[in-house]
C-alpha cells in the first residue's frame, strides 16, 4: 500500500506509516489488520480486500472515488462495513458508485441515475428517484418488473 502514486516522493517513514494508517482506519479496515500489515493481501478476506483497495485509494488523495461493483459477491457483513466506510467518506470526498444492486444504490447514495443500454434514463436524489421515479422504466427496474 505505500507504494502507490504520490507515495514514493514521501521520504519520511514516519509520516509513510501514518498516512497507511490514516487511510486503513478510514477504510475500516484498521482493526483487522494493524499487526499484520506485512501479510500479503491476497492472505484477507474479500471483503477485506476490497476495503484495502479503498484505503490504497485513500492514500494518494484523490478527489473522487469511483467504485464499480465493490461488494459484488461479498457476503452482507463485509457489504455492511464497505457502505459504512462510504457514509463516513461522503464527508470529504465524492463517490461514485456503480451497482447493479437496487437496495445498494438505495441504501448508499444521495443521488442516483438509472442507465439503460447506456442511456441515461433518469437522475434525481435517490429518495425521490427510489419513491416517485419520473420514467415508466425507472420504475419497472427498481420494482422488479425488469432487470
Amino acid at each position: 500500500m505505500a507504494y502507490g502514486p504520490r507515495l514514493h516522493e514521501v521520504k519520511n517513514k514516519k509520516q509513510l506509516a501514518e498516512i497507511v494508517e490514516k487511510s486503513l482506519k478510514a477504510a475500516a479496515i484498521w482493526d483487522e489488520v494493524k499487526d499484520r500489515l506485512n501479510v500479503q493481501a491476497f492472505k484477507l478476506s474479500g471483503g477485506q480486500q476490497q476495503r484495502l483497495c479503498i484505503a490504497r485509494t485513500l492514500a494518494v488523495e484523490p478527489e473522487v472515488i469511483l467504485y464499480d461493483e465493490p461488494c459484488s459477491g461479498l457476503d452482507p457483513i463485509s457489504t455492511l462495513k464497505i457502505e459504512e466506510a462510504m457514509q463516513e467518506l461522503k464527508k470529504n470526498y465524492t463517490q461514485i458508485l456503480v451497482t447493479n444492486n437496487v437496495k445498494q444504490a438505495a441504501r448508499a447514495s444521495d443521488r442516483t441515475a438509472f442507465f439503460l443500454m447506456g442511456e441515461m434514463i433518469e437522475i434525481a436524489e435517490t429518495k425521490a428517484l427510489f419513491t416517485v421515479p419520473k420514467d415508466k422504466r425507472t420504475e419497472d427496474y427498481i420494482t422488479g418488473r425488469f432487470g
